[in-house]
C-alpha cells in the first residue's frame, strides 16, 4: 500500500485523479441526491410561473406530470450520452471528450441560473435534461480516461476512484440541499447551478493533464507522447513493462476498427464479457442499492424511523458509502475483482432478507425500526464491493477496438436500469410491503452464484489475458448426453 501512494505522489496522478473526480462522476452522484432538496420550492416556481403567465393556477395533477419530467429526463439524457461515449471519446479522445462533457455542464448550469430570473419552468427542464447528458457521456469517459492511464498493477485501485467520487457527490448533494447551506426557497436554483462550477474547473486543469497514455498508443500510434504521457502522470521511468504491454495489445488488434454497439453484439468473441457485464449491472441495480438512494425516505419512514431523524440517517448512509468506497480502493488490489463482487452479492443477499424480516416484525418493538436500519448500513457498507468493481472490471475485460462501445453498452443497461427500479419500486413497496426485499435477495443470491460459478479472476493481468481468460468459458451439449457441461478457469 505504501508503494502506491508513494507511485501516486511521484508526478501528477493524484492530481489527475481528483480533476477526473470533480468533473466526473462526482456530478453525476450530486445530481441523484440533490434534486430532492429543493423539490417543494421548484413545484411552486412551476405554479407561480404559470399563474404569471396565464393568470390561472395549474392543475395539481399538471404540475406533478412537469415535476416529474423534471426528475425524468434526467435519466433520459443519462441514456443518450452514455450512448454517445463512442462518438465523443473516439472523434475527439478521452481528454477532449471530457473537456466538450465541461462546456455541456457549464452552459447547463447557466441555464438552470437563469430560468429562476426568466419565470421560465422549461429553462428548468432543459437544463436537467442537458445535465442528464452530460453526466451520461462524462461517467463512462470519466472511467474509460482513468483506466487506460494507469500501470497494470494500479489499475484496479486507480479506476476504483470513480465510484469513490460518485459516493462522494451523493454525500455533497445531501449536505449542500441541508437549510443549514443551500437548502433555501431563494436559493434553490443556485444550489442546482453548482455543477458548473465543479465543470469550469475541470475544464481549466485538464489543460495541464495528458492525454491517456493507451489512446496515445494504440489509437495514435504515438509512442514518444505515450511514454511522456506515463513520465508526467507517475514520474520519471522508462515504462517498458506498460509500453511492451500496450504494443502487444496493438500487435493483437492492428487492422480491426473500432466496434460498433451491433458490432459488439454480434461478435461471440466477446460474448461472456457481455452477459457477465449484463448480468452485474442488473444486480446491482435490482439488488436494492438503487431503490434506498432514490427513494431512501419512504423506505425508511416504511422501516418506522420518525421523519425528523431520517435526513441524519441518509447522511450517515451517505457517509458510508464515500468510506466504504475508500476502503475498497485499497483492497482491491489484494483481494481481486472476483472475491469482491461474488462475497459482496452474498452477503448483501442476506442482508436484503434480514431487512424483509425486520420489516415484518416491526410492530413487535421500538427497537426493530433501529436494527432495519443497522442492517441497510451494512448493506451500504458490502454493497461498495460490486459497486466499486465494476468501473475497473469493466475496463479490464475488454480490448481497446471493444472498449468504446463496451461502455455504450454498459451505459444503456445502467440508465435503463436506474429508470426501471424509479418506475416500479414505489408500487412494489406500496403493494408487496417487506415481500419487496426478498426480491432484491433473490436478485443477489444469483448475481453471486454467476460470478462465483463463470466470472474469471482479472486481478494483475493483462489486458489480452483476460480476454483469453474469458474465452476458456464454454457452455456446450455433447452429442451423447443431455447434461449441460461447464468449463472455466478461475
Amino acid at each position: 500500500m505504501e508503494t502506491m501512494l508513494k507511485q501516486l505522489i511521484r508526478g501528477k496522478a493524484l492530481f489527475f485523479i481528483i480533476v477526473l473526480g470533480i468533473g466526473g462522476s462526482l456530478q453525476n452522484g450530486f445530481h441523484v441526491t440533490v434534486i430532492s432538496s429543493p423539490s417543494p420550492y421548484i413545484q411552486d416556481f412551476i405554479n407561480r410561473s404559470w399563474f404569471e403567465r396565464y393568470e390561472e393556477p395549474l392543475p395539481n395533477r399538471t404540475v406533478t406530470f412537469i415535476w416529474s419530467s423534471i426528475v425524468g429526463l434526467y435519466g433520459v439524457g443519462g441514456l443518450i450520452g452514455s450512448m454517445c461515449v463512442k462518438y465523443f471519446a473516439g472523434r475527439f479522445g478521452r481528454k477532449g471528450a471530457m473537456m466538450w462533457n465541461d462546456a455541456i455542464s457549464i452552459v447547463s448550469a447557466l441555464i438552470m441560473f437563469s430560468s429562476k430570473s426568466l419565470n421560465s419552468f422549461e429553462m428548468v427542464i432543459l437544463a436537467r435534461f442537458s445535465y442528464g447528458f452530460a453526466a451520461g457521456l462524462g461517467l463512462f469517459v470519466h472511467m474509460m480516461y482513468l483506466g487506460e492511464s494507469s500501470p497494470t498493477k494500479l489499475r484496479g485501485m486507480v479506476t476504483l476512484t470513480s465510484a469513490t467520487f460518485f459516493a462522494i457527490g451523493k454525500l455533497s448533494g445531501q449536505l449542500a440541499g441541508l437549510k443549514e447551506f443551500l437548502g433555501h426557497e431563494s436559493l434553490w436554483n443556485v444550489l442546482l447551478s453548482l455543477p458548473g462550477i465543479l465543470a469550469f474547473i475541470q475544464l481549466v486543469a485538464l489543460l495541464f493533464i495528458p492525454e491517456a497514455p493507451r489512446y496515445l498508443l494504440i489509437d495514435k500510434d504515438n509512442k514518444e507522447m505515450c511514454q511522456k504521457a506515463l513520465q508526467t502522470l507517475w514520474g520519471v521511468g522508462e515504462y517498458k513493462v506498460e509500453m511492451e504491454e500496450m504494443m502487444l495489445e496493438q500487435v493483437a488488434i492492428k487492422g480491426q476498427p473500432s466496434k460498433s454497439v451491433v458490432g459488439l453484439m454480434r461478435d461471440h468473441l466477446v460474448r461472456w464479457q457481455l452477459l457477465t457485464i449484463m448480468v452485474i449491472t442488473f444486480s446491482i441495480q435490482f439488488s436494492g442499492v438503487s431503490a434506498i438512494s432514490s427513494f431512501s425516505y419512504s423506505v425508511l419512514m416504511e422501516a418506522g424511523i420518525p421523519s425528523d431523524k431520517i435526513r441524519y440517517v441518509t447522511l450517515g448512509l451517505g457517509i458510508s458509502e464515500v468510506m466504504t468506497s475508500i476502503v475498497c480502493g485499497f483492497l482491491i488490489e489484494d483481494l481481486g475483482r472476483r472475491s469482491l463482487l461474488w462475497k459482496g452479492f452474498g452477503v448483501m443477499s442476506v442482508l436484503m432478507a434480514l431487512v424483509g424480516l425486520t420489516q415484518l416484525l416491526k410492530g413487535n418493538g421500538y427497537w426493530i425500526p433501529y436494527c432495519t436500519v443497522g442492517l441497510i448500513f451494512l448493506f451500504i457498507i458490502f454493497c461498495g464491493g460490486p459497486t466499486g468493481v465494476m468501473p475497473p472490471f469493466s475496463h479490464e475485460i475488454f480490448v481497446q477496438t471493444y472498449r468504446p462501445a463496451a461502455f455504450v453498452f454498459s451505459g444503456i443497461l445502467r440508465w435503463l436500469g436506474f429508470f426501471i427500479m424509479g418506475m416500479i419500486f414505489p408500487f412494489l413497496l406500496a403493494s408487496l410491503k417487506s415481500f419487496s426485499f426478498l426480491l432484491f435477495a433473490s436478485v443477489c443470491l444469483l448475481g453471486a452464484l454467476f460470478v462465483f460459478f463463470l466470472v474469471p479472476e482479472t486481478k494483475g493481468k493483462t489486458l489480452l489475458e483476460i480476454s483469453e481468460e474469458f474465452n476458456k468459458i464454454h457452455i456446450y451439449r455433447p452429442s451423447l448426453s443431455k447434461d449441460v457441461v461447464l468449463e472455466t478457469r478461475l
